[in-house]
């Protein structure tokens, strides 16, 4: 390979350098990211090699929070079990509680508070209803616990509502068919409000330990 031109290398706009057996410097061609080495192999003969990139200087970066949105009201989540039995309704059935089942679902009721069940079939606003699948009652001193269900134990309840749940959306799709629907349901339910719970008194009741006399 010929000897490279010294005109070549004054237009050059990389800095040259030779292996530390021959170094020359050109202090007139300004910096690059890049740099060329030229290393002397045999007589007249030069190799050209390109050096390793330079890493870039550390930027700092300073992030910016966005402005705090308004904060959006949150979905009503159910109470615990726990603190529906301590904000039981207040009177002389304070203390009691029962679990009844509806349909295919148990509920925990307390007089004075409402649930919401799957829609009762023919149930009008105002009617009084009676639901005798009473699985267990517990008062502060006694548990009526059902075998299945508690004999003649009855809770009563009054109609409030015949509603429908929120909107739940059904997407279906199918790829590379060109097929996608969507779809939204509201499941109709019933709110009921408890208004006494009644019959348990002659059913075997356990007694309940208190867990600080233990």
């Amino acid at each position: 390979m010929p000897p490279l031109p010294a005109a070549a290398m004054a237009t050059a706009t990389l800095p040259l350098r030779l292996l530390p057996s021959k170094t020359l410097t050109l202090s007139s061609i300004p910096s690059a990211r890049r740099s060329l080495s030229v290393a002397a192999v045999a007589h007249r003969r030069w190799q050209v090699r390109a050096a390793a990139e330079e890493a870039p200087e550390a930027v700092e970066v300073e992030f910016v929070e966005p402005e705090a949105e308004a904060e959006e009201e949150e979905p009503a989540v159910p109470e615990p079990v726990e603190a529906q039995l301590a904000a039981a309704g207040a009177g002389k059935d304070a203390d009691i509680f029962a679990v009844v089942m509806i349909g295919s679902r148990q509920y925990i009721v307390m007089p004075g508070r409402y649930i919401y069940t799957q829609r009762l079939k023919g149930a009008n606003v105002n009617d009084q209803i009676i639901l005798n699948k009473v699985l267990l009652v517990s008062t502060r001193d006694k548990a009526y616990i059902g075998m299945p269900v508690v004999t003649n134990a009855a809770v009563h309840a009054v109609v409030e509502e015949q509603g429908r749940d929120d909107k739940v959306i059904v997407f279906k799709y199918k790829k590379k068919k060109k097929y996608q629907r969507k779809l939204g349901h509201r499941q109709p339910n019933t709110r009921l409000r408890i208004t006494g719970i009644s019959g348990y008194e002659e059913y075997p009741a356990d007694p309940i330990l208190d867990p600080a006399a233990a």
